[in-house]
């Protein structure tokens, strides 16, 4: 039996997100490579695929070599015909991710990572930036790491991305409504242990409304001080979108923000996400959900569920 290839990989800053090259994810992966793929996204948090041609059944496909996936979002509907899907069409809808964030945190079980991939790319603009919480937490001084360790927060969707709009329109008011329609809120240690690498991030973002214990504004000074380390420019890396192009990032290490820097010009990508676990402290203790059942959102969408691509 021959030898398994390795993963041709180019890291794309310092810190954070490396580009694969030469993997056709849409081809019958073997689970050597596919193990390659997993241990790169740990080490590099974020991994970028050039000029891919996946459907939406071949991104689902390929989402599933890594875990169980979840349904499309916890309140937001998914695709017809692809209850997996999450379909970010810019073009049509109001609704932005141009806030730091870290995927469906407000659950208990947030997701393993994100798989997003380009449909539709404004000529200029659009970018994706991405923050490695891990190094953020290594930047601390020691004695911040060790005030981080003691905190839990408190996350919920009470509030969405349309709060970054510089204006309520009607478009943004209905997707609030659609977002908030069950609200969720969980306690998650403020530094989360990552179960495969075992390294400490700061696990916070924009989901998080307020530390265990502290008033609104003892939270929002501290949140403030920790969230400046995680979005220091050498912990983070800024993706430059082409159509075809496929990010997955390791959501239990990262935070992202999606610019919004093009105007009126289509911006078209569609996301899946898989199954995650409950984060768990420095200390063993894990994550409680407060308000809100997650256990639809993180069922398990079986292929047969799915319709086939068109």
């Amino acid at each position: 039996m021959g030898q398994a290839l390795a993963l041709e990989i180019h890291p794309v800053s310092g810190r954070i997100g490396a580009k694969i090259v030469g993997v056709d994810l849409s081809a019958n992966l073997s689970d050597e490579l596919i193990q390659q793929i997993r241990q790169a996204l740990v080490q590099y948090k974020v991994i970028f695929f050039r000029g891919q041609h996946l459907d939406a059944a071949g991104q689902v496909a390929f989402a599933r070599r890594f875990g169980e996936v979840t349904t499309a979002h916890p309140t937001v509907p998914s695709l017809p015909g692809h209850p997996e899907i999450l379909d970010l069409d810019y073009g049509r809808t109001a609704t932005r991710a141009n806030n730091w964030h870290t995927d469906v945190t407000f659950v208990d079980r947030p997701p393993l990572g994100s798989i997003l991939r380009a449909i539709t790319i404004p000529p200029a603009g659009g970018d994706t930036i991405w923050a490695n919480t891990v190094t953020a937490y290594q930047d601390l001084p020691s004695y911040l790491r060790y005030l981080a360790d003691q905190l839990w927060a408190v996350h919920s969707n009470a509030y969405d991305y349309a709060e970054a709009a510089v204006s309520l329109s009607e478009a943004i008011k209905a997707y609030r409504q659609v977002f908030t329609s069950t609200v969720y809120e969980t306690l998650h240690p403020v530094v989360r242990v990552h179960p495969e690498s075992g390294e400490r991030g700061l696990f916070i973002g924009g989901f998080v409304r307020q530390i265990q214990g502290l008033s609104t504004t003892e939270s929002d000074d501290i949140i403030r001080l920790l969230q400046s380390y995680v979005t220091r420019p050498e912990n983070t890396v800024r993706w430059r979108w082409q159509v075809g192009d496929v990010a997955f990032w390791d959501n239990r290490a990262t935070q992202h923000y999606a610019v919004y820097d093009y105007g009126d010009q289509p911006r078209h990508v569609q996301r899946v996400t898989i199954v995650g676990d409950r984060p768990v402290s420095i200390d063993g203790r894990y994550s409680e959900a407060i308000k809100g059942d997650a256990a639809t959102y993180n069922r398990s969408v079986q292929p047969e569920q799915s319709a086939v691509a068109v």
